[in-house]
């Protein structure tokens, strides 16, 4: 039979727990919480003890009771010390509370309180000196009041019974607590008009002349009646007699008058006519602009009375007392400054500055008695002084005081009206102040040619640093005539003075080169630059700093300088091309013909290679007229570039403009032998066409496709003649094998897409048209020239809406092209334009379309100033576009006002200057086979007036 065994139980369950033993907190339990037993069940200690008391019985290692007070003891005595800083912060209290506190835990923090205490001992020595450094900074900074009177006190032992007895008493600034009754301002109540002209409600002529009058009405005593009534109680009217009251006032303001007359002489201070005038001329200030003056009255006040030797209070003081409008206290303040300071030369001239002439110069006499050598005292009484004599008189008794003043010589120099006066007087003054160079320039001016060298030669011996005195020399000699003697001075001017230690660089030279261009000696001026421009520049920068040194000059108007700085570039590097179109292209802008001709014949001469050297000087001599000598200059040419293809175009062009079209197909047909380019080819067809020798122009293209087939023009131009001739077929196959002949890197290519979809839109296929440009745009995706065609196709069809979303869509591929942002604006409606033009703006700023399209906004909205500044900007950022100046021609023309003859001939002028070549009416314009020929003023006269006068 089965019998169960009674289990037996743990023998850790008979044994009693170790102290602060919870069951299951090893593995984590956290107890439980039931409605009778709130709390949790974790960590549950009876009596939370003290941290480093001990829990239940003495554990080995524990805290003794000698340690707890010491630790208590150091509590008290660092209050401070928040020991929860350095606790868990997930569970800041009963953290390692269970734990015992052993022999080795008071080790440890033996061993830690003795390297902190060697830590500290360590860095005593540096943390004292720094704070003691810093408490030094700190007082330094900010000084007790102690402190800042400690000099002032000891000084207080040499002060005398009298003088402390003479110390001014400190007024009572503090407002005491009994003064707040005081406080309230008085309160007056006017008096009423009634009572002022003799009569009340219910007085009688005998009380109004007795004065019982009373001004309360009668019948509001039993206050039963409305005092509103038709006729007074007493029966007298009580009406107000306005005559009477304007006499009575005028009495009074006469009173007033009377009183403020001079009781002395008699004479009255105010003048009674204008006195309500200059009531009315009084600046009336704020109630916050009188409080400031008074506190900076206060704080002034405090200044000069603890202070009396400090001159700019009391300026500050008196200033403050004008500005205030009280010019008498002003007056009287700046006096009171000048006892106080005597020998202070500002509170001098404050002082005369606020008196009348005659005080002013009294007060100047006598400052000059207690400074006599001060400069600005001296100038201001001469100031004062309205005769000439007078005033030489005053600035010569200042030089028997201040010998040595410059300032007091110049002004008594500028006195004498005679030369001879002048000249003795700065014979002396370059005595008495050798080191002087405006008195020894100013004599040197005076003096004769041998005397001026003379004086020149002593200044130069007395002031061998200056500069000036070299360039004067120069300038004498130049003067003179004698230029060699310029070139001499100037080379021996820049040595001496480098020797000497001078620091005028090379771009003070230069500086004053430009000033000596601006006072007319060009010569010394060059001999400058000559000697000076090549000091401290590198040989490899040589020629790009020149160049920019130039332009520089260019700019501030130096033209002399400039053209000095070429020549001596042209010098040094003869066969420098640039150099040389440079210095042609400035004489052509500032010089004359003659000069450019001259500097284009020694270009020639140094680069005989250099084509556009030959090119300019063609040019000039045939715009002078001079036919056979441009002739004679590209025969030149053809000997030094025999197979240059400009030079044979030159020629040719030369013999077109003047009609000898013979010699120019003979020029032709050698040009094509001797340089064979594509070039040539075309002048030669665009010849034939222009004479109406049509099969002759269509063989010469048919052989120049054949040798360059990838040159579009050669393709346009033979579509164009098919055209001529009622081959549209002709045309547009010739068109489309020049599509696949051209590589689309071309520029012609996009041009040639262009001209293929017109031919289309013009023989009605506006499909094939739209078609060619999508093919297009898709060979070329970024090309704005292809958009802008596409959209305006659009627009000739009548599908505006296509053409919106064209243009948007272009603008997304495009967006820097001002091309279409000019199409963008103008297609839009007339309350869109600005805020379009607004964004065109910011996308693309200087593009010359956009600029002109704002410009035209302008003119629509009648404001022809801002229009003409936008169409001047427009040419200023391309002046080679020629539809820019035909737009404003255009506005010029229609604009009303005597001026506008003379702006439409500046705007043409400027524009043949400029000369353009490029822009899409231009250039449709002068291909034209009618307009072969013509100038550039006429050309743009004809396109300014095709254009339209509204957007």
């Amino acid at each position: 039979m089965f019998t169960q065994k009674p289990a037996l139980a743990p023998d850790f369950l008979s044994k009693k727990p170790p102290p602060n033993y919870i069951a299951g907190l090893g593995r984590g339990a956290t107890g439980f919480t039931t409605r009778s037993d709130i709390g949790p069940a974790r960590e549950q200690v009876p009596d939370m003890p003290v941290p480093g008391e001990a829990i239940g019985p003495m554990a080995p290692g524990s805290m003794p009771d000698q340690q707890q007070q010491q630790q208590q003891q150091q509590k008290k005595k660092d209050p401070d010390d928040d020991d929860e800083r350095f606790q868990d912060p997930d569970n800041e209290t009963g953290l390692f509370n269970t734990a015992p506190y052993e022999a080795d835990d008071e080790e440890a923090d033996r061993i830690y309180e003795q390297v902190d205490k060697a830590m500290d001992e360590r860095r005593r020595a540096r943390r004292e000196a720094r704070e003691k450094e810093e408490l030094e900074r700190y007082r330094k900074e900010r000084p007790k009041i102690q402190q800042q009177f400690a000099d002032l006190k000891r000084g207080l032992a040499a002060v005398s019974n009298e003088e402390w007895a003479a110390l001014p008493e400190v007024g009572d600034l503090v407002r005491k607590k009994g003064a707040k009754k005081n406080l309230r301002p008085d309160r007056y109540t006017p008096t009423p008009d009634l009572i002022t002209v003799g009569s009340g409600f219910g007085a009688t002529a005998s009380d109004a002349a007795s004065g019982y009058a009373t001004s309360i009405d009668p019948r509001m005593m039993g206050g039963l009646s409305t005092p509103a009534g038709t006729a007074s109680v007493t029966g007298t009217d009580t009406s107000v007699d306005l005559a009477q009251f304007g006499a009575s006032r005028n009495k009074i303001l006469g009173l007033k008058l009377a009183q403020v007359s001079d009781s002395k002489s008699g004479q009255s201070t105010v003048d009674p006519k204008g006195y309500l005038t200059d009531l009315n001329s009084m600046v009336t200030k704020t109630d916050a602009e009188i409080s400031d003056i008074k506190k900076a009255r206060q704080l002034l006040r405090s200044v000069i009375t603890t202070n009396p030797k400090h001159a700019p209070g009391w300026i500050a003081a008196a200033r403050l007392e004008e500005v205030a409008q009280k010019i008498v206290a002003a007056r009287e303040l700046a006096a009171k400054g000048c006892e106080e300071c005597p020998k202070s030369e500002d509170i001098w001239l404050e002082s005369a500055r606020l008196n009348t002439t005659e005080n002013a110069k009294i007060i100047l006499a006598t400052a000059i008695r207690h400074i006599p050598t001060s400069v600005k005292i001296w100038l201001r009484a001469e100031s004062y002084e309205q005769d000439p004599k007078a005033k030489k008189r005053v600035l010569r008794r200042a030089l028997e005081f201040i010998p040595n003043s410059v300032k007091i010589w110049k002004a008594a120099v500028s006195l004498e009206e005679d030369e001879d006066d002048a000249r003795i007087l700065l014979s002396r003054a370059v005595d008495c102040v050798p080191l002087s160079t405006e008195l020894w320039l100013a004599l040197a001016r005076l003096e004769s040619y041998e005397n001026a060298k003379k004086v020149l030669n002593r200044a130069r011996a007395a002031i061998p640093t200056s500069h000036e005195v070299w360039i004067t020399a120069a300038k004498l000699e130049e003067q003179a005539g004698h230029a060699r003697n310029v070139d001499a001075i100037i080379p021996r001017a820049v040595t001496t003075l480098a020797q000497k230690g001078s620091a005028l660089d090379r771009d003070a030279w230069i500086s004053e080169a430009e000033t000596c261009e601006r006072e007319g000696f060009v010569g010394t001026a060059q001999a400058i630059v000559t000697a000076a421009v090549g000091m401290d520049v590198e040989e490899e920068d040589r020629e790009a700093t020149w160049l920019e040194d130039a332009e520089s000059c260019v700019s501030r108007g130096a033209v002399a300088t400039a053209r000095a700085i070429y020549a001596h570039a042209l010098q040094v590097f003869p066969e420098e091309d640039g150099i040389w179109r440079k210095a042609a292209m400035l004489e052509k802008n500032h010089g004359s013909r003659e000069s450019m001709e001259e500097v284009l014949q020694r270009a020639v001469k140094y680069c005989p290679q250099a084509e556009v050297l030959w090119l300019m000087a063609a040019k000039e001599k045939w715009l002078s007229g001079d036919l056979k000598g441009a002739k004679g200059i590209l025969e030149s040419a053809f000997e030094a570039n025999p197979n240059s293809e400009q030079i044979w175009l030159a020629a040719i062009k030369l013999e077109v403009e003047t009609g000898e079209y013979g010699r120019a197909q003979l020029l032709l047909q050698r040009a094509r032998v001797k340089a064979d380019t594509d070039r040539v080819w075309m002048k030669s067809a665009m010849l034939e066409r222009q004479l109406g020798n049509l099969p002759a122009a269509m063989a010469l293209l048919e052989e120049a496709i054949k040798k360059f087939p990838s040159f579009g023009k050669l393709w346009m131009i033979k579509s164009q003649i098919e055209e001529m001739q009622d081959n549209p077929a002709g045309a547009r196959d010739t068109l489309a094998k020049a599509l696949k002949a051209v590589p689309k890197s071309s520029p012609s290519s996009i041009t040639l897409w262009i001209l293929a979809s017109r031919l289309e839109e013009r023989a009605g296929h506006l499909t094939k048209a739209r078609a060619l440009l999508e093919k297009a745009r898709l060979l070329n995706p970024r090309e704005p020239e292809l958009w802008c065609e596409a959209v305006r196709v659009e627009s000739r069809a009548g599908n505006q809406a296509i053409a919106e979303a064209l243009t948007s869509k272009a603008l997304q591929e495009c967006p820097s092209s001002g091309l279409l942002w000019s199409e963008a604006i103008l297609t839009e409606s007339r309350p869109q334009r600005k805020a379009r033009s607004r964004d065109a703006l910011m996308k693309c700023e200087n593009d010359p379309m956009v600029l002109v399209t704002v410009a035209r906004l302008f003119w629509v909205e009648r404001k022809p100033e801002k229009a003409r500044n936008w169409f001047a900007r427009a040419v200023k950022a391309n002046p080679d576009l020629g539809d820019s100046w035909a737009w404003w021609l255009k506005f010029e023309s229609v604009q009303e006002g005597g001026e506008r003859e003379r702006l439409m001939a500046d705007v043409i002028a400027k524009c043949v200057a400029a000369e353009p070549h490029h822009g899409e009416k231009w250039q449709a314009c002068a291909k034209d086979l009618k307009n072969v020929g013509k100038s550039t003023e006429e050309l743009l006269r004809m396109i300014a007036a095709t254009l339209p006068v509204t957007l």
